[in-house]
């Protein structure tokens, strides 16, 4: 059966572009062009949406962050003419797993739509550490079964690939992983992963964890590991 695709953007011109070369690889497309428009037509059966963040009436920022606010995990990558690193910041912490930045490269676009899609079929066992069902530091506990992480108890919600990023470096403590090595193990089929995008999902990381955030070390020139709290 096809994987169903959600394209959102108040653009006609856009939304036609994308609907007739991802229907070409075998996607069924649905449209919408507006925000409200597509809430109206989202079902659990979607595999990925498409969506443009700025849109008249609610900005695409809004809907993912109503989508995620109702428990619906469906991959979202962002569509937008703003690239800055807070739009960025913006998308990753409603819950984006990608960000394209208008103009774009239809086969860009094709390819990310399928690492994303594959991300999300495919469990990453390099992310999960071996026979631990929980990681505990301090305040901090890290449950890699329901894929959630406490702070003195409380669920501090961090987004899929946030918390594989965390899990990475705490299953791993101590040890030194560079932005390559990131990437290689978390995003290792998305050839349009950067360094920058790894930066910007660890300032969003560090920003969650608030005071535990300093168990993050970064090492200039090296990369990133997960320190051990002191007693």
């Amino acid at each position: 059966m096809s994987k169903k695709i959600l394209i959102v953007d108040d653009e006609q011109d856009i939304r036609e572009i994308l609907e007739f070369n991802l229907a070409n690889e075998g996607f069924d497309i649905t449209c919408a062009n507006s925000a409200e428009d597509a809430l109206q037509k989202i079902t659990s059966d979607f595999a990925l949406v498409l969506l443009d963040v700025m849109m008249g009436g609610m900005s695409g920022f809004k809907m993912a962050e109503k989508l995620r606010k109702d428990n619906n995990d469906v991959p979202i990558i962002f569509l937008t003419a703003k690239d800055t690193e807070n739009d960025m910041l913006t998308g990753f912490s409603v819950g984006g797993d990608d960000y394209i930045s208008k103009p774009f490269s239809i086969k860009e676009v094709i390819a990310r739509v399928k690492v994303v899609l594959k991300r999300h079929n495919k469990p990453n066992p390099s992310a999960q550490p071996i026979n631990e069902r929980k990681l505990t530091f301090g305040n901090l506990t890290i449950d890699t079964e329901m894929k959630e992480t406490f702070i003195n108890g409380e669920n501090i919600g961090l987004t899929k690939t946030e918390f594989e990023i965390l899990t990475l470096l705490a299953s791993n403590p101590t040890r030194i992983f560079s932005r390559e090595d990131m990437i290689e193990h978390l995003w290792k089929d998305a050839p349009y992963v950067t360094e920058r995008t790894v930066d910007v999902h660890i300032t969003r990381l560090r920003k969650k964890l608030g005071t535990m955030s300093k168990l993050i070390s970064s090492r200039s020139g090296y990369g990133y590991c997960f320190k051990l709290p002191t007693k």
